[in-house]
């Protein structure tokens, strides 16, 4: 069976990115159909639209990326900026509006052919695609990609696990770093250069999308220096690494052994591409307000104190209002007291004021009030709330009965962790903080960088468990448009890693896992549906997680950026492969 193109109710976004690429000329205020630039006219149609070569695409971000590896990083935006230097067996079609949604081949020449019972995937690859040194791309190449991304924890430690969970003999195969054997993991075969097989210990019915992932990027074996490879990765997309300053900047320039022909999804029309790292997030506003930058890196929107700016009606005709199709959650850890208590983590669950929260990032243009892990946005998504309360403001009595029944009448004293370049997330934790405060309970906030939030910190339950971090701020977009994309990452069992993990509540539920396992395996499009809104409230009376927010992006354009348009495929931000730069 070929796993089918989203039908969810997806009105404008669903994960996360920002985009790049083609330059433009002429009217550098023109949409897709002659107009003028409007306000959210980047959710249906490409702004600015031009076909002229040329420029330079320039980004900022406030912080440094997990990795620019793409088989060692999880960032959304990392995840679509890769696209343009590595190139997938299957990608999300570069277009604007729903059509974004679509799973299309892109390394491969179509999409997968499946065995009757979906535990057989085959792909045969575009001849002639190379990589930037000028030898050939092979199907081992993207076999060796994904042992390394899926295999090697202690040298890669980034990423999901979906490869290792799903191939057979992947709770086995000890990565190519270890086992040496020239045939690697015997589940994924390579019959020949153009031709790769995934045999997989289940039906899974969704793996065009999973080949979408950037871990699906070929890398060469001889080239490969595990950790390091990060300093010269090889190219097999338009773009190649010029320059490469970790923690600094990097500088992405034509890959001249890149052929349109063997290219059907990249135009690749900008001469250069740009970013910097480390820019204070006010600043990096500032800078997309006054055109010195083509766009901010992270996707997720002008923090709020900029938010009045860019609503101003001389500027919101250049803004953008996305769903991101994520939600922000407080992650509660099951194993750090007093939360291994499944009645202390109901009292926060109602103890939290979910509207003074969406008032300090902004109100109703950051997002929706949440009740659930799965966005509406998301196919899967089922309208419930175990914890309601009047207005979104809490429910305090039920609280502190909560309280008294986890043996902490008095409330309790605990570690809350935000990321210290997201301003926006910093202030919902000072909210959460003080709601928590009215039934006794203080919340110590503790702030960490984002480029090492996961795999050092929030991510590493060692350190958590050290350090007595009961909770985590967090925000989480789908790996692809479903329930599945979505939730499998943040509660399965399978998740947790020693490092660089996403299920930060070390949740690892038999009945959960089972329910993800069963789903995934249902060739049944409705059944597999529904089954994701059962396991959303499956984790919602496990209490580990608060639902907080269903994001929305607010995201501006300047004047100088052409062939804008939010990317239904990335988190609400625009998309990498068609944005570009009239500089």
């Amino acid at each position: 069976m070929r796993t089918k193109k989203a039908t969810a109710v997806i009105a404008t976004a669903i994960v996360l990115a920002l985009g790049t690429t083609a330059c433009g000329g002429g009217s550098s205020d023109q949409d897709s159909n002659g107009g003028d630039a409007e306000q959210n006219a980047g959710l249906e149609k490409i702004v600015n639209k031009s076909d002229k070569k040329g420029g330079t695409v320039t980004y900022e971000h406030s912080d440094v990326p997990d990795s620019l590896d793409p088989g060692n990083t999880y960032y959304g935006w990392v995840q679509n900026m890769s696209r343009l230097y590595g190139r997938t067996l299957t990608t999300f079609k570069p277009a604007a509006g729903d059509e974004g949604l679509e799973v299309v081949p892109d390394l491969a020449k179509d999409l997968g052919k499946a065995s009757a019972d979906a535990k057989t995937w085959t792909y045969e690859l575009r001849e002639g695609v190379k990589f930037e040194d000028g030898t050939p791309v092979t199907s081992k190449d993207v076999k060796h990609a994904i042992e390394r991304s899926n295999f090697a924890p202690d040298v890669l430690s980034q990423g999901p696990t979906y490869f290792k969970a799903y191939l057979e003999g992947g709770d086995k195969y000890k990565g190519p770093y270890k086992d040496k054997s020239e045939e690697g993991i015997k589940s994924i075969e390579t019959p020949d250069d153009h031709t790769i097989v995934f045999h997989l210990n289940q039906p899974f019915a969704d793996f065009d999308y999973l080949a979408t992932f950037s871990q699906t990027a070929p890398v060469p074996e001889a080239k490969d220096k595990g950790a390091e490879y990060v300093k010269n990765i090889v190219s097999s997309g338009p773009y190649k690494f010029e320059s490469y300053k970790e923690g600094s900047s990097a500088t992405l320039v034509r890959n001249p052994e890149w052929d349109q022909k063997t290219d059907p999804i990249r135009k690749a029309l900008p001469d250069k591409i740009s970013i910097k790292f480390k820019v204070n997030p006010t600043t990096v506003d500032n800078h997309l307000l006054n055109d010195n930058i083509t766009a901010d890196a992270a996707g997720t929107g002008v923090q709020a104190k900029t938010q009045p700016k860019v609503l101003k009606p001389s500027e919101k005709k250049n803004t953008d209002n996305s769903y991101a199709g994520a939600t922000s959650y407080l992650a509660l850890s099951t194993k750090v007291k007093p939360f291994d208590n499944i009645e202390c983590r109901k009292a926060v669950q109602f103890a939290v004021d979910k509207a003074s929260i969406r008032g300090v990032i902004g109100g109703a243009t950051k997002g929706d009030v949440a009740s659930t892990l799965l966005p509406p946005s998301v196919n899967g998504y089922t309208d419930f709330d175990l914890y309601e309360s009047k207005g979104d403001k809490g429910d305090v009595a039920k609280a502190e009965q909560h309280l008294e029944k986890c043996g902490h009448p008095d409330g309790f004293t605990t570690n809350l962790t935000a990321r210290s370049d997201r301003p926006d997330e910093v202030a919902m934790a000072t909210s959460i903080q003080q709601s928590l405060k009215k039934v006794g309970i203080e919340a110590k906030i503790q702030q960490y960088p984002s480029g090492k939030y996961f795999t050092n910190f929030a991510g590493a339950p060692k350190y958590v468990h050290e350090h007595k971090l009961g909770m985590m701020m967090m925000a989480w977009g789908s790996d692809w448009p479903t329930g599945f994309g979505f939730l499998d990452q943040i509660v399965n069992g399978s998740a947790i890693k020693p490092s660089g993990g996403t299920n930060l509540m070390e949740l690892d539920d038999k009945k959960i896992n089972e329910a993800l396992k069963a789903g995934i395996a249902d060739t049944d499009d409705a059944a597999r549906t529904k089954a994701w809104g059962e396991v959303d409230k499956m984790v919602m009376e496990n209490a580990s997680a608060v639902p907080l927010i269903y994001r929305k992006n607010l995201l501006y354009r300047p004047e100088s950026a052409t062939n804008v348009t939010v990317t239904q495929a990335y988190l609400g931000m625009y998309d990498y492969l068609l944005l570009g730069s009239s500089k």
